[in-house]
């Protein structure tokens, strides 16, 4: 698997970013130069040029990669690391901590960046000489394989989320709590400066801000509270790269991607036909008619000789806060007395998975209608996905992007020869 031409131009801008940090010795300065010389200086009046670099995190760069959902964020991030450590001495730890949102989006990572057959930890294996180790937080407080010598020699990703580093819950706690299994890091620590106060020496977070490692943010437009603030100043980061498809105001954007490019690629089902309805009946009605149309075309492309395709409507919920509102099981009730199967429609919410095993890609599934709330927000796309039916007030421009970004993704990577089933639809 090779870099996408706009992902090659992604980690252009990264390298040249950072030759601007060697050559100026300032991560400000650096930012502020690297894009006057792109598009001239900042002005405030007019709001031409870029915004000043905001020191967010100190004594670490801290960049944000701005790429439209389904724009392949991780692969970039995968090419990113050799671009970064390549950057600094060689005689530095090659540590990364690589951070997501949620449980699924964690799993999901450690599973592509471990499986040796899947292309994301094929293209690690080249960059890295086939050196690299994968890490969870239950083997850091272990020691598992995890040791200074090991370290040195070879890349450490720690794939962590972001609520196993706010130590709310007793459990959490356990990264920042004396750890005997991680003494042998002690030794190697050329003095205390990177201790937290009031936490041991042998804590594991002691012995990542030891490491002073590279952070990949994904989905970092979550990470942008004080308390994620302070989440990354507590790993003593001496990189930060942020991936969001919305970046927040207080991002250091420094490459972005225009949605055309990943049409260019037949990356995204571009343009999106949005529809907006007078009321819940007719938005749920329309959806099922133009799944229904659609299907027919997949048929019909099929028959002549192109690729399956079943198209999939997700309806998107609203929680349980008042009684008039279009619940899941409401939604469900509704579907099931329009006389649709059940065994065609499936609820995804924080507490019901109904997908979990389930190959939405498979010719057996029959599953054509996915209930959800916030679920499927992010970290999760199925390329039969083709409607996003929205029954939410939703007011959160990065909510609704994030939502919409679930069925941007293209079949098998190709134009199919029905256009329409080269669309979205909202």
């Amino acid at each position: 698997m090779e870099l996408k031409s706009y992902q090659r131009k992604v980690i252009e801008n990264l390298e040249e970013y950072l030759g601007y940090v060697q050559e100026h010795k300032s991560l400000a300065k650096a930012f502020n130069q690297y894009w006057e010389d792109k598009i001239g200086p900042y002005n405030p009046l007019d709001s031409t040029g870029m915004e000043p670099y905001k020191n967010n995190i100190p004594n670490a760069a801290h960049v944000c990669v701005k790429v439209p959902t389904a724009g392949g964020k991780t692969f970039i991030a995968v090419n990113a690391l050799h671009t970064i450590f390549s950057a600094y001495d060689s005689a530095k730890p090659k540590a990364v901590i690589w951070l997501v949102p949620w449980s699924n989006l964690l799993q999901q990572t450690v599973e592509a960046l471990s499986n040796a057959e899947h292309p994301y930890r094929q293209k690690l294996n080249t960059l890295f000489n086939n050196r690299i180790e994968i890490y969870q937080k239950a083997d850091l407080l272990q020691g598992s394989n995890f040791n200074p010598t090991v370290v040195k020699d070879q890349l450490s990703i720690f794939v962590m989320s972001f609520s196993s580093l706010r130590a709310k819950n007793k459990d959490d706690r356990k990264v920042f709590q004396e750890n005997g299994q991680l003494e042998s890091f002690v030794s190697q620590y050329k003095n205390s400066e990177h201790i937290l106060t009031g936490v041991d020496d042998t804590a594991l977070i002691n012995v990542l801000r030891y490491l002073n490692p590279v952070l990949v943010v994904d989905e970092s437009h979550n990470a942008e509270s004080d308390l994620s603030v302070d989440m990354l100043k507590n790993l003593n980061p001496s990189f930060i790269l942020d991936l969001t498809a919305t970046p927040k105001d207080n991002s250091n954007i420094v490459s972005l991607v225009p949605a055309i490019e990943l049409k260019k690629e037949h990356m995204v089902k571009l343009p999106v036909i949005v529809y907006n309805n007078h009321d819940k009946t007719e938005v749920i009605n329309n959806a099922l008619h133009l799944q229904r149309k659609l299907e027919n075309l997949a048929k019909k492309q099929e028959a002549d000789g192109g690729r399956y395709i079943r198209p999939i409507v997700l309806f998107q919920a609203q929680p349980k806060t008042k009684d008039d509102n279009t619940t899941f099981e409401k939604l469900k009730e509704q579907l099931l007395g329009l006389g649709i199967p059940e065994s065609q429609i499936k609820i995804k919410t924080a507490n019901i998975d109904e997908l979990k095993g389930i190959d939405l890609m498979s010719k057996d599934c029959e599953v054509r209608y996915i209930i959800t709330i916030n679920a499927l927000k992010e970290g999760w796309d199925c390329p039969f996905a083709y409607i996003l039916a929205s029954l939410a007030d939703k007011s959160s421009a990065v909510d609704v992007e994030q939502i919409l970004g679930r069925v941007l993704r293209q079949p098998y990577v190709q134009r199919h020869k029905a256009f329409q089933l080269n669309l979205s639809y909202f």
